[in-house]
């Protein structure tokens, strides 16, 4: 079908530069999903359109761009506390004579923010104390300041072991010793008093309403006799059994409180409810609930968008590109650089990209195709729509993040080799490619490994081999054994190999990254790997989130997620998940069936 004449209402008479210009944004407005917004005023006698497009075919580059919406979030607190309603504040009288507990506060008065900044939501019902297991501070040092607005109780017990963990160089050394710092800060702080509690707003974390209260005497607790004494973890549980039955009732100066133990030891908690006592895992290291719920960066139009859009859709054409601005409900839903492709039987389909979210409308910009074979990359041609996604993401020069996930074999390391060879020998935008991935051993350990840096990497780097024995394969042509020695030699010579445990402190300068097997990497850790990128550098992050080797990273807590979430919507940054394997039938099937 060929493409409809240019309209003649307000698109047509923009300016070419008016197209480019960037959009009146502020960087920290955020844009919820069923926020409404003053719709801008359409065409009166706007014309339907036929809306498919068969000339972009070969279309590459940017539309226009704005700032992200950033989405508004509210943190989890580990006790799911957003069900819960915060009560307010009575004076706080004399401490009970056993333990020092918490006292109810006065009602607080929620500090002035920005406008952008979510709101806490305030409630009616009683704040809970919540009894901290060492692992979870040694897992998040950071976790005191997680609870909202509820109190948090640290046993004597948990302040021997955290003090058993502060010496060494790993990453658990080193979150004990930022723990008893922040101990030490709030303790420390002007009008502290620890009888009293310790208020955890005094360092500056506003987000935190409650006290902070630690052991200082000792607590009258039975325990069945099957339970070590002397056990660090049963001592946990007497004391929150005793804290129970002391919070069980409304007494004079000391209200009554739900006590829950928080732990990110399951037998821990599996004990706890064996007793009878309340527990729950730690949930804000969590970035989602589910791996279901992780943004795909792509989105299919509904059979009837075309229908509705069709008076008041504008089409227009900058070079070889065309661009689409559409409006209605579904734009609130739409992240700039998210994919969307409409596919319907007997109709033409279309995919395009998001480049301008504006109120209520967005821009579509339609994509190149590199399933033909005259845009092949390095002399490879995507196969699935997914594919031909990503391969648009890794060759734009405008796109500084890119992250893949998707099962075996769906050509992720494949595409970001054959877009990073084409980037650095043809068109000379970045002057190498660097690699590295995640050491972590699928089964037992084979030990220390010989030689250099690269050489030590050898062995974790067989993805690279095999793909790089494939693209230079392909390249050959009828070279010979010489022409074929040479390009590999020259591939080899532009591509470097570096371990993760090197790279604090360094600065990578119009580098073409590739960070592999990104699944095993805890959040902390993707930053450290992210925030190395220099000017003119471009990282791609790949991993299949079903196959995570490290202990204690699930799906929805290993940094992969966290980087795909928190990049979704950035103008510079893009994510696919690739469906569908092209590797083999076998690996297809396997993928599925086992």
């Amino acid at each position: 079908m060929p493409l409809p004449p240019a309209p003649t209402k307000r698109a047509a008479l923009l300016s070419p530069d008016a197209h480019d210009a960037p959009a009146r944004s502020s960087h920290r407005g955020s844009r919820r999903s069923g926020e409404s917004h003053a719709e801008s005023a359409s065409s009166s006698g706007s014309q339907p359109l036929e809306l498919f497009d068969r000339h972009a075919a070969d279309a590459v580059g940017g539309g226009t761009e704005i700032a992200p919406p950033i989405r508004a979030k509210s943190k989890p607190a580990p006790s799911r506390s957003q069900r819960e309603q915060p009560a307010a504040r009575r004076e706080p009288e004399a401490p009970a004579p056993a333990v020092h507990a918490p006292a109810p506060q006065q009602q607080q008065i929620a500090a002035p923010q920005a406008p952008a900044r979510p709101k806490r939501s305030k409630s009616n019902g009683p704040a809970k104390l919540f009894v901290l297991d060492t692992n979870v501070l040694l897992h998040d040092p950071m976790c005191l300041f997680r609870f909202e607005e509820h109190d948090i109780f640290l046993p004597m017990i948990v302040l021997e072991e955290l003090d058993g963990h502060k010496k060494g160089t790993t990453e658990v050394a080193r979150n004990g010793r930022q723990t008893s710092r922040t101990l030490d800060a709030l303790a420390g702080t002007q009008d502290a008093d620890i009888d009293k509690g310790l208020k955890l707003d005094t360092t500056g974390h506003r987000e935190a309403g409650g006290r902070l209260f630690f052991q200082t005497a000792p607590l009258d607790y039975s325990l069945p006799v099957s339970l070590p004494q002397g056990k660090a973890d049963n001592q946990i549980l007497g004391v929150v059994q005793a804290l129970r039955d002391l919070y069980a009732n409304d007494q004079p100066g000391r209200p009554k409180q739900e006590v829950v133990l928080v732990s990110k030891d399951i037998n821990m908690r599996v004990k706890a409810r064996a007793l009878g006592l309340a527990t729950d895992d730690y949930q804000n290291d969590k970035t989602l609930e589910d791996g279901d719920l992780l943004y795909s960066g792509s989105l299919a139009l509904p059979a009837d968008f075309w229908t509705r859009q069709s008076k008041t859709v504008e089409s227009w054409q900058s070079g070889s590109n065309t661009f689409y601005r559409v409006s209605g409900p579904l734009v609130p839903n739409l992240y700039i650089n998210q994919f969307v492709y409409f596919e319907a039987p007997g109709e033409p389909s279309m995919y395009a990209r998001v480049t301008e979210i504006r109120d209520k409308t967005a821009v579509f910009k339609t994509l190149k195709d590199y399933s033909s074979g005259k845009n092949a990359v390095w002399g490879v041609n995507t196969r699935n729509r997914e594919q031909n996604f990503a391969m648009n993401l890794l060759m734009d020069p405008e796109i500084d993040f890119v992250s893949l996930t998707g099962t075996a074999g769906t050509g992720k390391t494949l595409m970001a080799l054959a877009s990073g060879l084409t980037q650095v020998l043809d068109d000379r935008r970045y002057t190498e490619i660097i690699m590295t991935r995640a050491t972590v051993s699928v089964g037992e350990d084979i030990g220390f490994l010989p030689g250099t840096e690269e050489e030590k990497m050898g062995p974790w780097m067989g993805a690279l081999d095999d793909n790089l024995e494939f693209l230079a394969k392909g390249d050959g042509g009828g070279a010979g054994e010489w022409g074929r020695a040479a390009t590999n030699e020259l591939i080899r010579s532009r591509i470097k190999v570096k371990s993760m445990n090197f790279m604090r402190g360094r600065t990578f300068l119009n580098k073409y990254v590739i960070i592999d097997e990104a699944q095993n990497l805890t959040p902390k850790q993707m930053k450290t790997l992210i925030t190395r990128a220099g000017p003119g550098t471009k990282i791609i992050c790949m991993g299949n989130l079903a196959q995570i080797d490290t202990p204690y990273l699930t799906e929805g807590s290993s940094g992969l997620t966290f980087a795909v979430d928190k990049f979704k919507g950035w103008p510079h940054g893009g994510h696919i998940t690739l469906a569908r394997g092209e590797r083999s039938r076998l690996a297809d099937f396997a993928s599925d069936v086992l």
